[in-house]
């Protein structure tokens, strides 16, 4: 089929410009659109050849619409907005972008953990209270070669982190049913036997797990009671990974030291939020991916995709096949 007669559609979008997709797209037919239903999302998708989606639902019926040997493109590490099992049985391959903030996210990450464990947040607000009583605010605090970093996940961005922190002297403990006791090993890490085991030992836990039935809600009342009350965790992952109400209560029973996070299952978090309230909590609006490059570097990704799909060639970075 002649490009002309092609389609590339982008569903919704929060980029200044499309100009890496528009140069993507060629010869082929472009239409940009600002969905936000499943049924916006269908109308727009009909008979695409090519669709790029950033938040808008890809349901089983936008995916029915499109032409035949369509193709999915999400901007983004995630794909919870895409029926992937749907895709799979339709025959329609789905590519995501799972690397274009790698650096962004474990620099954020890694940030959030060292500031929480030097408690940084607290003593400054101690100094502007006018208190001078370094002890008293730090008390307890573990030096990092004493202390354990715990990983629940350890893919590409987790091992960034790791990365990150290990010159500060670190161990590192990491529960990953994809690796084994070896190739944890070959990291410089330890591997928990059990997710018991993570919360129990880990100093401060970094979330880096998919979400998935096994991994939504994983922190919650049980796994944070068998926490250290000097723990902190770390969530730049998915917010669906923690139980919102349990951790705040936890945080407000001093059960555990603190918590940094930049994901949540509601965004924008609203105002009533009961982790809004909670102490020794550092909150981000879902920033961790961002840096001026970053985004530049998500579509031009994205963009490279689209002129993959066009010319038939492979996907770069496809969507594993959900089993």
């Amino acid at each position: 089929m002649p490009d002309k007669d092609r389609l590339v559609v982008v569903t919704d979008y929060t980029f200044p410009s499309l100009h890496h997709e528009q140069a993507a797209a060629g010869a082929a037919r472009f239409a940009a659109h600002q969905c936000r239903d499943a049924q916006a999302v269908a109308t727009a998708v009909k008979g695409a050849d090519v669709v790029l989606v950033q938040f808008a639902p890809m349901t089983r019926a936008a995916l029915e619409g499109l032409a035949p040997g369509g193709r999915v493109i999400r901007y983004g590490v995630g794909y919870d907005n895409i029926d992937v099992k749907a895709a799979a049985g339709l025959g329609i391959e789905v590519a995501y972008v799972p690397d274009y903030c790698t650096d962004e996210v474990a620099d954020h990450t890694a940030t959030a953990l060292l500031a929480g464990l030097r408690k940084l947040a607290a003593l400054d607000a101690s100094v502007r209270a006018g208190q001078w009583a370094a002890v008293a605010v730090c008390k307890p605090m573990r030096p990092f070669r004493d202390s354990t970093v715990g990983f629940l996940g350890l893919g590409r961005i987790g091992r960034a982190v790791m990365e990150r922190l290990r010159p500060f002297g670190f161990s590192f403990l990491v529960f990953d049913p994809a690796l084994s006791e070896i190739q944890v090993g070959a990291l410089g890490a330890s591997k928990a036997a059990t997710t018991d085991h993570l919360f129990a030992a880990a100093d401060a836990l970094a979330l880096h797990a998919p979400s998935t039935p096994a991994t939504r809600a994983i922190v919650n009342r049980a796994t944070l009671a068998r926490m250290k009350p000097n723990a902190m965790i770390v969530n730049t992952a998915r917010g669906d990974l923690i139980d919102a109400a349990a951790l705040a209560e936890a945080l407000a029973n001093n059960r555990i030291a603190g918590a940094a996070l930049d994901v949540f299952n509601s965004e924008p978090l609203p105002p009533d939020h009961v982790l809004r309230g909670a102490p020794n909590l550092q909150l981000s609006p879902h920033a961790a991916w961002y840096s001026d490059a970053s985004i530049d570097r998500l579509q031009a990704l994205a963009a490279e995709e689209v002129r993959r799909a066009l010319a038939g060639e492979p996907m770069r970075t496809p969507v594993p096949i959900p089993k």
